[in-house]
């Protein structure tokens, strides 16, 4: 498990405490694009910014190609089946691995040119989440506060509010649910202070209940002005969750943009199993002008005895969530 803070990602692995402080270097990376440099001020749109990311393992292209804007102020989907790529690309990200191509950056700063001052300001955590078991959840924070600047001492507290453990902060990790080392990860993320969270499929091994607080949790740190995003393979989480998704298949991201949008126009086919086809379709035809287009199932073939109806989804109404804000409005919660 990496959990990444200010200028390093600090591997918390088998009771042992590690720094990779080091020079992250990409063969075939590059910082700037066609025209000019691709990072942008740290004030520009986009929280992630990607174009033609690639990386392979041999024969295998974990990130293909990818192109990724993601805006500041939002919480964003990177959906995908597992296999698909997605922890490789936070990976890649965070110059945990090497791309081989492509170009990126984070905050506005291209990296790994200024991995340092990108990395400042993000915090993620990429895999499960795992602390000392014998320590408390404190303690953990304060080892972690340990290798940060002075003022991260000092967010450990309003972290543990902050995720809603504070009333078990004294306990030893071992005795935590799923649900609540994930809050402790985030907790430890938050003692840098980020413009940017990165989380690793933060729903896995979570109980429905567990969904839920780590949905609210999410959704509250993005109304203060922080960007999310979070991998997953849950489309239903995602789509209650986040403001924008990108669809990733086999490295690709084929498809990306607001949840709204990619919603409207979608289409369905439910295929329903009877034992006189022709009957239910003139049945269901009543009257015609309200109903699906309906066909039957071609004889001969797996389904045969069933018929299916295709529609068209309308557009969804507005979303009842809160409005993205900017990184104008955001504001500390550590400050008050």
């Amino acid at each position: 498990m990496y959990i990444l803070g200010i200028y390093a990602a600090y591997p918390v692995c088998d009771g042992a405490l590690m720094s990779a402080t080091g020079t992250a270097t990409a063969t075939g990376l590059t910082d700037t694009g066609p025209g000019g440099a691709r990072g942008r001020h740290p004030d520009g749109e986009w929280a992630v910014e990607t174009h033609g990311l690639t990386k392979r393992f041999g024969d295998n292209v974990a990130v293909d190609g990818v192109e990724l804007l993601v805006p500041r102020g939002c919480a964003f989907g990177y959906l995908g089946p597992n296999g698909a790529g997605k922890t490789t690309l936070i990976r890649v990200l965070l110059g945990l691995t090497h791309a081989d191509s492509g170009t990126m950056s984070l905050l506005g700063y291209p990296v790994p040119r200024h991995r340092d001052r990108a990395l400042a300001r993000v915090g993620a955590i990429v895999d499960e989440p795992r602390f000392h078991g014998h320590l408390t959840g404190r303690q953990n924070l304060q080892i972690l506060a340990a290798a940060r600047e002075p003022a991260a001492k000092s967010r450990i507290d309003p972290a543990l509010e902050r995720v809603g453990i504070a009333q078990r902060a004294n306990d030893k990790v071992s005795k935590y649910s799923m649900g609540m080392r994930q809050r402790l990860g985030v907790a430890a993320c938050l003692l840098g202070d980020p413009q940017l969270l990165i989380l690793d499929e933060p729903m896995n091994g979570l109980d429905p209940g567990g969904m839920l607080e780590m949905r609210d949790m999410i959704l509250s740190l993005v109304a203060e002005g922080r960007t999310v995003v979070l991998s997953s393979h849950l489309l239903d989480e995602v789509e209650r969750t986040c403001d924008a998704v990108a669809i990733v298949d086999r490295g690709k991201v084929i498809r990306q943009g607001p949840i709204a949008q990619l919603l409207a126009g979608s289409s369905f086919e439910l295929q329903v199993e009877c034992s006189d086809p022709e009957r239910a379709i003139n049945l269901c035809r009543t009257p015609p002008d309200t109903l699906p287009r309906l066909r039957q199932v071609p004889p001969g073939s797996r389904s045969a005895g069933m018929f299916a109806l295709a529609s068209k989804c309308p557009p969804p109404p507005p979303s009842p969530r809160r409005p993205t804000r900017g990184a104008a409005n955001r504001h500390s919660w550590l400050n008050r």
